[in-house]
């Protein structure tokens, strides 16, 4: 699904460069939840603006689903982000006087996506997500941080993306919350396949992953397969009918 070819990334700010990326390689494989793990100013927020076709390599190609993004318009990088990534930020981003419903059938609104539709898919990625149906109706700021994080994780599944891109999403929860939180990412990996990429600076959150790629000073230092991941627990039940008739797409 994803392959970085020698990507490159420089700042410039008066006349001084500052090199951010050099030369990082890759790829992930459809339906990997794969983790890149760095410490502040190893280069991962930066990739991952690439990964998510929010910013441009210097150098090198990103390829997703076979497409080179490096070489795309700025139009056809908004419609990449549209249509085909999902993103989860650590500060939740959601309107905070707006339902749970209508913080996540928002990009449907921007898709044009009937109203009817908009309901439904929202219902199944919230239930996907394993929040509690009894929340849907609530406003987002009546909701626990862990809850919040779902409704996010919702919100970047309901388009139903290829790839979903989780930047530092247990950074403001708690440790059993944000345990609940990575349990949420591993179902959606497992049981609907979602390719999921985890970016964080902290070796226990990435430890939850399948394989974490490691990056230091704009290197990778290591990737490595996890076969001894860490399994978060599970707390809710979740992914009635609903979800997997929406979501379940085995391989994709």
């Amino acid at each position: 699904m994803i392959e970085c070819r020698d990507i490159t990334k420089v700042y410039e700010n008066g006349g001084v460069a500052t090199p951010v990326l050099k030369g990082v390689s890759f790829s992930i494989q459809d339906g990997e939840l794969v983790a890149i793990m760095g410490p502040s100013g190893s280069g991962k927020s930066t990739l991952m603006h690439i990964l998510g076709a929010l910013d441009a390599p210097t150098a090198g190609q990103y390829l997703l689903d076979g497409q080179d993004v490096s070489k795309l318009s700025d139009d056809e990088l908004a419609e990449i982000r549209k249509k085909r990534i999902g993103f989860v930020f650590q500060a939740f981003n959601l309107l905070p006087r707006a339902t749970v419903l209508r913080n996540v059938s928002l990009p449907l609104v921007y898709a044009n996506v009937p109203e009817e539709e908009r309901e439904k898919r929202a219902r199944a990625a919230l239930e996907a997500a394993g929040l509690p149906a009894e929340r849907f109706d609530h406003l987002s700021n009546q909701l626990s941080g862990g809850q919040m994080q779902r409704v996010a994780i919702a919100r970047a599944l309901v388009n139903d993306p290829s790839l979903i891109l989780a930047d530092e999403p247990t950074g403001n929860l708690d440790t059993k919350t944000g345990e609940i939180v990575l349990q949420t990412f591993q179902d959606l990996n497992e049981k609907f396949r979602r390719t999921i990429v985890l970016i964080t600076h902290e070796r226990y959150v990435a430890e939850h992953a399948d394989r974490i790629i490691e990056l230091r000073d704009g290197e990778i230092v290591s990737d490595r397969k996890n076969p001894n991941r860490i399994k978060a627990h599970h707390t809710y039940e979740n992914h009635r009918s609903l979800a997997g008739d929406v979501f379940g797409h085995p391989g994709k």
